[in-house]
């Protein structure tokens, strides 16, 4: 550890434990906060996704408030941003550390208020000496941006209110819909169960994994979660464990007899749950399986009295069934000499794409 410009600078990830639970406790302060901000995500991401990473390519930077407790951490990471996905040419970039490989959403960094005008100023002379590449943030984060910071893409990520209950969610055709959906599988011997945190083991992790690439190959489609993506999520599920058994990793399993024909996860964290990925046997799609799942990790949520339920990025029809509103996250580029112009023309390109020009 070293001292630059204010903040404590930390180049590994084996942080003191007092930093990592006041890392942790700055995120659930923070109305803005995610699962994909505290340091169970971003120092799990560090010790598998960025494990080979060259010296000095990470970074935590960390300040104190004056009473010594945790007031603000920015985690950086050195990389480089591919340029064309079929093409091997890749800018260098500064970013967030643990956002990108790994499907990171509401990504950011946890300062309180006192400091977010300090937080800039670092971040503005980072980005006087490299392209300040920042995807998938939180719109609250705004204000932490530097002079310059030019917003390229925004991500819709739907998200359920559960005030109501899980009866209040959906139109009421919908509702009979899954209770017609429920008996139908209930005949087939089909049950359901929520796997809390603190019951989360690195056996459902490897059935989540198993199921989605079941159904991503039934759909003929490819996936990045899959084996390569193992480490991660194990290593998040080991320290989630050991900081708070309440939060974290959480599956909704539907079995069949002694058999997982489904599986839906996602991180429960404050009064929300992040739906991250889902995996079932095809041979039951036909029974809406799939559509089954997701409700029934809806109502687990509903009956915990969490307060959302968020289904992260993608505006696929089936999740405004469960009255989901769009929110968005935002990605800025701060661009700096040929690397920043480069990016720059990248994303704008993306943008006139997607407009339809």
């Amino acid at each position: 550890m070293v001292t630059a410009q204010g903040p404590e600078i930390h180049r590994a990830p084996g942080l003191p434990a007092e930093l990592v639970d006041g890392w942790r406790e700055l995120v659930a302060g923070d109305p803005a906060g995610s699962w994909f901000m505290t340091p169970e995500w971003v120092l799990a991401w560090w010790e598998t996704l960025g494990a080979d990473l060259p010296p000095g390519a990470a970074e935590v930077a960390i300040w104190r408030g004056p009473t010594g407790r945790v007031a603000a951490v920015v985690p950086l990471l050195h990389t480089r941003e591919r340029l064309h996905p079929r093409l091997p040419l890749a800018a260098p970039v500064l970013t967030a550390l643990g956002s990108g490989p790994g499907a990171a959403d509401h990504c950011g960094f946890p300062v309180g208020a006192e400091l977010r005008q300090e937080v800039r100023e670092f971040l503005a002379d980072r980005a006087r000496r490299s392209t300040l590449w920042l995807p998938d943030l939180d719109p609250e984060q705004r204000d932490l941006l530097p002079p310059g910071a030019r917003r390229v893409a925004r991500a819709t990520c739907p998200r359920t209110d559960l005030a109501g209950g899980f009866d209040a969610v959906g139109s009421r055709q919908f509702r009979a819909n899954l209770r017609r959906y429920g008996r139908k599988l209930a005949a087939a011997g089909v049950t359901f169960r929520w796997v809390p945190p603190k019951e989360a083991g690195p056996e459902l992790l490897d059935t989540v994994l198993r199921l989605h690439q079941v159904r991503r190959a039934a759909m003929g489609k490819a996936t990045t979660f899959d084996e390569r993506r193992r480490a991660l999520h194990a290593r998040v599920l080991e320290r989630s464990a050991a900081a708070d058994p309440e939060q974290g990793p959480a599956f909704l399993l539907a079995e069949r007899g002694e058999q997982v024909v489904g599986v839906l996860y996602g991180f429960r964290w404050g009064a929300g749950f992040a739906y991250y990925q889902i995996g079932w046997e095809p041979e039951l799609a036909e029974l809406r399986l799939g559509t089954a799942v997701i409700a029934e990790a809806v109502r687990a949520c509903a009956e915990q009295g969490l307060a959302t339920f968020d289904f992260l990025r993608g505006t696929e029809p089936y999740k405004y069934r469960f009255d989901a509103v769009d929110r968005y996250d935002e990605s800025w580029l701060v661009p700096r000499g040929g690397a920043g112009v480069l990016l720059g023309l990248k994303h704008s390109l993306k943008e006139r794409r997607s407009a339809g020009h």
